[in-house]
């Protein structure tokens, strides 16, 4: 049931496997990430509020609205495809509260967009109406109010998992409705409404122990030609890190990117030995080295 809380996500940091328990990696090639361990749910964020606490207007937010910033992006467990956000593989257009009501059914995901901010999910449920984890605790609200003047759209294709059938996603929504706080197995709105439509529990808080090993990619497109790839060791670390991708936009991703690549060069170019061995992997594998927005006391990076 969803209101059962794994026990992985009540150990303390100490008891939190990082590493392969037989102490060897078998995998060759660079094994270089990033991991979320304890961190702060993005909701407080996704409800009109920036980064800085200040509240924001809705209708400014909808006017200002840039599809164009979208950081398309697609995420692999190994070499299965499970996720793919871009202009390529599905539409990305996005509608006002009241005529996606038009084009939704019972049992669909849906997301709400505006600049700046994370975005928000939910399942709509019929009758206008759409179940949503919002401020640590999952509601059963109104579309339209769910919405705040955002823009949105059905993304039922986004992620590639079997979906549940439509009845099993709805009481799934609906059996959750009330829980709040420390009775949550969610991170943020995205990891419930996946997790309703899906059931899989590596959406939840815990689901997955990390051992060491990323099996998760994050693939961002940067251009036609160009992608930069980061690895994780659970998928929902890597969700963390794409909805903090989707707040800041594309063209700020792309210039903390560049930022990256040229400390990295800078380091080479001293002709440091950490980085000689480095040299020939592809540029497309590395890790962001800090992680913004998050403090020390809200999380734990890990480069493995």
């Amino acid at each position: 049931m969803g209101n059962q809380m794994d026990r992985l996500s009540h150990l303390s940091y100490a008891e939190v496997p990082t590493v392969d328990p037989n102490g060897v990696d078998t995998e060759e090639g660079p094994r270089i990430g990033v991991s979320y361990i304890f961190s702060n749910d993005d909701d407080e964020l996704e409800d009109g509020c920036a980064a800085d606490g200040t509240q924001r207007d809705p209708k400014q937010e909808e006017k200002h609205y840039d599809q164009r910033d979208e950081v398309e992006c697609a995420v692999y467990n190994r070499d299965e495809c499970i996720y793919e956000k871009s202009t390529k593989s599905a539409s990305l257009e996005v509608y006002s509260p009241e005529n996606l009501l038009n084009k939704c059914k019972a049992g669909d995901l849906v997301e709400f967009v505006a600049t700046g901010q994370y975005p928000h999910w939910a399942v709509y449920v019929g009758d206008f109406q759409v179940v949503h984890l919002h401020r640590a605790e999952v509601k059963n609200s109104f579309l339209t109010d769910a919405s705040q003047g955002r823009r949105c759209r059905v993304v039922n294709d986004f992620y590639k998992f079997k979906a549940l059938g439509a009845d099993m996603v709805v009481q799934n929504a609906m059996e959750q409705v009330g829980l709040k706080d420390r009775e949550l197995s969610w991170r943020n709105s995205e990891c419930f409404a996946a997790w309703c439509m899906f059931g899989r529990r590596e959406f939840k808080m815990g689901g997955e122990i990390r051992i060491g090993k990323q099996p998760y990619r994050l693939k961002i497109f940067m251009s036609d030609k160009q992608s930069h790839t980061l690895e994780f060791q659970s998928l929902e670390d890597m969700i963390m890190e794409k909805r903090r991708n989707d707040q800041l936009g594309r063209r700020a991703v792309l210039q903390e990117l560049a930022a990256h690549f040229s400390s990295v060069e800078a380091i080479q170019s001293e002709g440091d030995p950490a980085f000689t061995a480095s040299q020939s992997s592809p540029p497309a594998v590395t890790a962001r080295l800090q992680v913004p927005q998050l403090t020390a006391a809200s999380a734990v990076c890990l480069f493995l």
